[in-house]
């Protein structure tokens, strides 16, 4: 068994807040919230998270500063990152503490919207390379901008000439985008659990000149890009031994057919493998968080899930008083 923490206390009394600092030295984004400034305190003009990481003979400082635009009157970046109190870009910041969150949300990454999926896929390839991670803000600067210019040439306010620019940059970094996905999810095809074996379909928005070029009068139309990778979705099929022969092919698609056990047994698959493919890639053992979820899962879940605490630093965070009799070695943390 690694190092384990387990954190009880009533809910609303800051469990969720501990994991999410964590996990924000980690990622650089929290996996609650999409405008930074909601992880201030309301009323403050700023927030800060800071910790101490030690791997073998190495020890780092992490921060992450978050402010809403502006501090003491003056403009200032919303979000900045520190190594030793040295100011780094979000690509060389991520990735200096790796860990795996688990929280009750997940439990909806199957039956929720793509954009969730789309999340996953960011925040596991962007702690494994920092160059996916460079070419997602590219990306989603670049959209926003050609947004912009897609609206203003339906105003009349802008010419299609203006795009050329933007076009460029989006099909550069969207491809990189793309390859690193599809690579990923033939990864997590190949990943063996104990309880099932499952196929990635990748529903790709593939971007290119020609693509653009197809969708031209729909996009000014619109006033916003129609293809790329922020329009990208997959699937998950449980492969099993059906007796319909199309089915034994095909897999089970969780998100249409799949019980409420089996789509959060496919969020465990999805999670873990995410877990896998990190630590091989940057050699490293990732940190386990695992924020309250054993309320949403069955005794046999649950058991999936304490496999995975050998060897890792795990901290577990519930409002369970008892949950501690089935996880032997854990170090009891209260919070007042």
């Amino acid at each position: 068994m690694g190092q384990l923490s387990l954190v009880v206390a009533p809910n609303a009394r800051g469990k969720t807040n501990l994991l999410e600092a964590i996990s924000l030295l980690s990622m650089g984004d929290s996996e609650r919230v999409e405008v930074s400034e909601e992880m201030i305190s309301f009323g403050a003009e700023i927030g800060s998270v800071t910790g101490i990481v030690e791997h073998k003979d190495e020890r780092s400082e992490l921060s992450v500063v978050l402010t809403r635009g502006t501090y003491m009157g003056k403009a200032t970046p919303k979000k900045r990152f520190l190594v030793d109190q040295v100011a780094r870009n979000k690509a060389n910041f991520v990735g200096k503490l790796v860990v795996t969150l688990f929280c009750p949300e997940d439990m909806r990454l199957i039956e929720g919207s793509p954009a969730r999926r789309r999340n996953f896929l960011n925040q596991t390839l962007s702690l494994a390379h920092p160059e996916y991670g460079r070419a997602v803000t590219v990306y989603e600067a670049s959209l926003r901008r050609r947004n912009r210019v897609l609206d203003a040439i339906r105003e009349g306010r802008a010419k299609r000439e203006q795009l050329a620019y933007w076009d460029q940059s989006i099909i550069k970094n969207g491809n990189i985008i793309t390859d690193y996905r599809r690579d990923f999810l033939e990864y997590l095809g190949q990943v063996k659990t104990s309880f099932g074996k499952y196929q990635m379909e990748y529903e790709s928005s593939t971007i290119s000149a020609a693509r653009l070029a197809q969708y031209s009068a729909e996009e000014v139309a619109a006033g916003y890009t129609l293809v790329g990778p922020h329009k990208d979705d997959f699937r998950i099929l449980s492969v099993q031994k059906f007796t319909n022969a199309e089915m034994q092919k095909s897999g089970k698609d969780l998100m249409k057919y799949g019980s409420r056990g089996e789509q959060r047994l496919g969020v465990l698959f999805l999670k873990i493998g995410g877990m896998r493919y990190v630590e091989e890639k940057l050699q490293v053992t990732s940190i386990l968080l695992l924020d309250d979820i054993f309320s949403e899962l069955d005794k046999v879940h649950r058991q999936e899930v304490i496999k995975m605490l050998s060897a890792r630093q795990t901290i577990i965070t519930t409002a369970e008083e008892d949950l501690g009799v089935e996880i032997d070695g854990a170090t009891r943390v209260s919070l007042e």
